[in-house]
């Protein structure tokens, strides 16, 4: 599978807050929380109001076992009373103690309180005695008053602290262990989407949009990918389909551009006309383009260079007749090993870029500096500049930022990197854009290069060097 080395590995690149796994993971753990939190408070209401319910039975029912006794005296003969611990007390109908029981007589209401002494207690449902809840109930004695019976609440009062204190630390507990619980989930879950995602991120669409492996489970996840695959199959047969139209339109160009220059070549050579001489080079440059279009219709962009050692003057000469109005500067006496129609197309796209850029009446400038290591041009021009938000992109073919194809900047950078050098584009300090291709130097001796014509004509080199 063609891949892009230049592209990181997506699941890389995603923070943990932000990763579908942690939000599957923190949904999980808030619903499991809800969910488990209405649960254990429900179930344990249920408990607790049964204690609750169980102690008022009891409670109940040891007050009217007394109430009876007292109510049916000689029935209640031989009555045993249910088994309980608490404190039972008999109240006349004016409110004042007829019988107290020794636990309520030594432990609330202490010695001070006599029978027949008012109760202070007859009407509480509850109260605090001795830092002890109580609660308490009354039934009525019939001739005897009313029989008044409490049990303490302490044990109601330790379950219930008991049961919120596990009822808290089970929900302060449960996100810890259930929060990365789900996110280990979601990693096994979504692994094949991750691993997809990884391989999704390194395609190459300028090679090959080969299909992503499906995973074995045919889930959400499988068919996600399915869906993206079919999405990759019709976008490769637009990209066959664009590419053959591409193709025929180069081929149909092809042959009248071959027959429009060899004529043009023949009548400038006749007539010697200056303007029927550049028009032979514009469809020269013209053929030129048509080939790299039919390398690009093929799925990428080849080129073969023909090395030649050429004066810098040979090189002028064709530019500027190729672009009017260049301000040529530097150094052009020196020579530049070369694939001199390669250079001379990356040159005139660069300045025929430039010169678009700055209008008639900008400026636009090619700078020529030779040392014995590299060979830099650069092409200066006073128009507005690069788009920034392009950056790198504007080397991309068919990316422009001034209206034109996009392919020339392209196919410029290629020709430099084919000839060992560079391009490299950027806007200027003082206001407009600035490219600079830069080539490696040529040190050829006499026996290398041969002999060079005094008129600027190229001389090829020994097959060896090319």
């Amino acid at each position: 599978m063609p891949l892009n080395p230049g592209a990181g590995l997506y699941s890389a690149r995603v923070a943990w807050r932000h990763s579908l796994r942690f939000r599957l993971a923190l949904v999980y753990t808030l619903a499991a929380l809800a969910l488990i939190a209405v649960i254990m408070l429900g179930l344990t209401s249920f408990l607790l109001g049964q204690m609750d319910r169980q102690f008022d039975r009891r409670l109940n029912d040891r007050a009217e076992a007394l109430a009876e006794l007292y109510t049916n005296v000689m029935g209640g003969l031989g009555t045993t009373l249910p088994p309980m611990s608490g404190s039972t007390a008999v109240v006349d109908q004016d409110g004042r103690l007829s019988f107290v029981s020794p636990a309520l007589q030594n432990g609330v209401l202490g010695t001070k309180f006599k029978q027949r002494d008012a109760f202070p207690y007859l009407k509480e449902k509850r109260f605090m005695v001795q830092d002890t809840p109580m609660r308490a109930v009354t039934r009525s004695a019939g001739d005897f008053g009313t029989v008044w019976v409490a049990l303490p609440e302490d044990d109601l009062v330790t379950a219930r602290n008991s049961a919120a204190t596990g009822v808290g630390l089970a929900l302060l507990l449960l996100p810890l262990l259930m929060l990365p619980l789900g996110f280990w989930v979601g990693k096994r879950a979504l692994g094949d989407l991750g691993k997809a995602a990884d391989l999704a991120d390194r395609i190459d669409p300028s090679s090959s949009l080969a299909t992503l492996p499906l995973p074995a489970r045919e889930d959400e996840v499988h068919r996600l990918l399915a869906a993206i695959n079919r999405l990759l199959v019709r976008i490769e047969a637009g990209q066959a389909r664009e590419k053959q139209l591409l193709g025929q339109i180069v081929h149909e160009l092809g042959a009248p551009l071959t027959v429009l220059k060899a004529s043009l070549a023949r009548a400038g050579e006749r007539t010697g006309d200056h303007e029927v001489i550049r028009a032979a080079l514009v469809a020269d440059e013209l053929t030129f383009t048509t080939q790299d279009l039919m390398q690009l219709a093929r799925g990428q962009l080849e080129m073969k260079l023909v090395w030649h050692y050429i004066s810098a003057a040979t090189l002028q000469g064709r530019l500027d007749r190729l672009v009017p109005n260049v301000q040529f500067t530097g150094d052009w006496t020196g020579g530049i090993l070369c694939d001199p129609d390669r250079l001379t197309q990356a040159l005139r796209n660069l300045l025929a870029n430039a010169r678009r850029a700055a209008g008639p009446q900008g400026s636009v400038t090619l700078n020529l500096e030779e040392t014995p290591e590299t060979v830099k041009f650069t092409v200066r021009d006073s128009g507005a500049g690069l788009p920034p938000e392009l950056g790198e992109r504007i080397f991309e073919p068919f990316v422009s930022g001034a209206g034109s194809s996009g392919l020339g900047l392209s196919v410029s950078r290629q020709i430099s990197v084919l000839h060992g050098g560079s391009l490299t584009g950027n806007n200027h300090p003082s206001g407009g854009a600035q490219f600079v291709l830069t080539l490696p130097g040529a040190a050829l001796g006499d026996d290398e290069a041969g002999d060079e014509s005094g008129d600027g004509a190229a001389d090829e080199l020994p097959e060896e060097t090319r």
